[in-house]
C-alpha cells in the first residue's frame, strides 16, 4: 500500500524511503527530549577536599597582596640597608683610629667586609630558592656568587672567634701563632677555599643535564595558574631548557656536604669556642675573688665580689641570648630546606622568602653586635656625628637671624 512510508529500523525510526519506490519526503515522528540531569551539590568538606575554593574566597587566593618579587624587596631592602650602614660605621671607626691598626682588628675588618658583601647580596639570596627563566651562565652566577659570599663570611667569623679564643686561652703563646705572624696567609685561608668550593658547580658538579622539572613554568586554569605564577616567577612562554633552579645548580651531595660538612661544624665550633671563653672567664673570676678574700683575711663576700658575679651573670645571659637570637633562625631555615629537599615536595614561596631573609639577616647581625659592644670601634664615628650635630645646631640660629633681618 502506498500509505506505508519508509523502512522502520530497530530504534523505531524510518529511513525516509517509501515502499513503492517513490521519493517524496515523509515527515519524521517528533523526538522526546530527556530532562537534564541535575548533579548533587558538593558539600563544603568535599569542596575543600577536591582542592576547590568557594567563590567568595577566590579573589583573595587568586590575587595575593604581594607578589614574590615585592615581598623579597619589602623584607630585604631595609635589612640590607641597615647591615651596610652599620658595617660602614664600624669600618670607618677602625680606619680613623690608628691604635686599632693591628692583626686582631685586621681580622675583624676582614669580617666586616665579608658582612658588608653579605648585606649587598641579601636581596639576591631568596631568589635562589625560586625558579626563574635564566641562561646557564646567568643561573650559575645567581647561585654561585651569593653562596661564595656566605661561605666567606662564615669562615671569617670562625677565624675571628679562633683568634680571640687563642688570645684568651694562651696569651703567652699568642704572638708565636701562625695566625698572628702570617696575616696574609690567614686571609688567603678564609677567602680562597669558599671561592673554590662555591665554584664547583661551574666546573661541572651540577644537575644542568638532568631531566627537566615540569614545575618551573607551570600552567593551569583560572586562579590556580595565577597563584602558581606568583610562586614561580617564570615567563609564560619559557622552555624547560632555560629553567633556573637550585636543584639544577647544586646537586644533593653538594648541599649535604655544605650543610653538614661546612656550615653546621662551623656553627658548633663558634659555640664551643664561645663556651670555652666563658668557662675560662669564670675560672679567672674565681681566682680574683679568692685573692680578694685572702687579702681581707677570710672575710665574707664584699660588695665588689657581688658586683663581679652579677656582671659575669649578665655577660653569660647576653652572650647566650645573642647566640640564640642570631643563629637559631638560620639553623631552623637550614634544616627546613634540607627536610623539603629530602621529601622532594614544593613548598610555599612566602615561607621560603621569610625564612631565608630572617635567617641570613640574623646571622649577619653577629659582627655588628661584636663591633657595637666595643667602644673603640664606635668612638670615632660618634665623635664625627656629634661634631656634625653641633655645627647644625650653631648654623640653625644664624639662619633664623638672617631670615628675621
Amino acid at each position: 500500500m502506498s500509505g506505508i512510508t519508509g523502512v522502520q529500523h530497530l530504534d523505531g525510526q524510518t529511513d525516509g524511503r517509501p515502499l513503492n519506490g517513490s521519493t517524496f519526503p515523509v515527515p519524521q515522528p517528533p523526538r522526546r527530549e530527556q530532562p537534564p540531569t541535575v548533579l548533587p551539590r558538593p558539600s563544603r568538606g568535599e569542596v575543600s577536599a577536591m582542592g576547590m575554593e568557594p567563590n567568595r574566597s577566590a579573589p583573595s587566593s587568586r590575587y595575593p597582596l604581594l607578589s614574590a618579587e615585592q615581598l623579597i624587596y619589602a623584607i630585604t631592602v631595609p635589612l640590607s640597608t641597615s647591615i651596610i650602614l652599620a658595617n660602614l660605621l664600624i669600618i670607618l671607626g677602625i680606619a680613623l683610629n690608628r691604635k686599632l691598626h693591628n692583626t686582631p682588628n685586621y681580622f675583624f675588618l676582614s669580617l666586616l667586609v665579608a658582612d658588608l658583601c653579605t648585606g649587598v647580596a641579601l636581596p639576591f639570596i631568596p631568589w635562589m630558592g625560586l625558579n626563574r627563566q635564566l641562561s646557564f651562565s646567568s643561573c650559575l652566577v645567581a647561585h654561585v656568587f651569593p653562596n661564595f659570599l656566605f661561605l666567606a663570611f662564615l669562615l671569617n667569623l670562625v677565624m675571628v672567634h679562633y683568634e680571640r679564643y687563642t688570645c684568651i686561652a694562651s696569651p703567652l703563646h699568642y704572638s708565636r701563632l701562625w695566625v698572628h705572624r702570617r696575616f696574609p696567609l690567614a686571609l688567603l685561608v678564609v677567602w680562597a677555599p669558599p671561592l673554590l668550593y662555591a665554584a664547583l658547580p661551574a666546573f661541572g658538579w651540577n644537575n644542568w643535564s638532568a631531566p627537566d622539572w615540569d614545575y618551573c613554568c607551570p600552567t593551569g586554569v583560572g586562579g590556580r595558574m595565577e597563584e602558581r605564577r606568583a610562586e614561580a616567577p617564570c615567563a609564560a612562554n619559557a622552555t624547560s631548557s632555560f629553567c633556573c633552579s637550585y636543584r639544577r645548580v647544586f646537586p644533593n651531595a653538594f648541599i649535604y656536604l655544605e650543610v653538614y660538612g661546612l656550615v653546621l661544624p662551623a656553627i658548633l665550633a663558634i659555640a664551643g669556642m664561645t663556651g670555652r671563653v666563658l668557662w675560662i672567664t669564670r675560672g679567672q673570676l674565681r681566682d680574683i675573688c679568692r685573692l680578694h678574700r685572702s687579702l681581707e683575711r677570710g672575710a665574707a663576700a664584699s660588695d665588689r665580689e657581688q658586683r663581679l658575679q652579677l656582671r659575669y651573670a649578665r655577660c653569660v645571659a647576653a652572650v647566650s641570648l645573642t647566640f640564640l637570637a642570631c643563629w637559631l633562625p638560620y639553623v631552623i631555615y637550614m634544616h627546613v630546606c634540607v627536610a623539603f629537599l629530602l621529601s622532594e615536595t614544593r613548598w610555599s614561596s612566602t615561607v621560603h622568602i621569610v625564612l631565608s631573609c630572617t635567617g641570613v639577616a640574623s646571622m649577619a647581625v653577629v659582627p655588628l653586635v661584636m663591633g657595637m659592644a666595643n667602644r673603640q670601634y664606635t668612638d670615632p664615628a660618634s665623635r664625627i656625628l656629634l661634631k656634625l650635630r653641633a655645627r647644625w645646631r650653631t648654623r640653625r640660629p644664624q639662619h633664623g637671624v638672617e631670615i628675621a633681618l
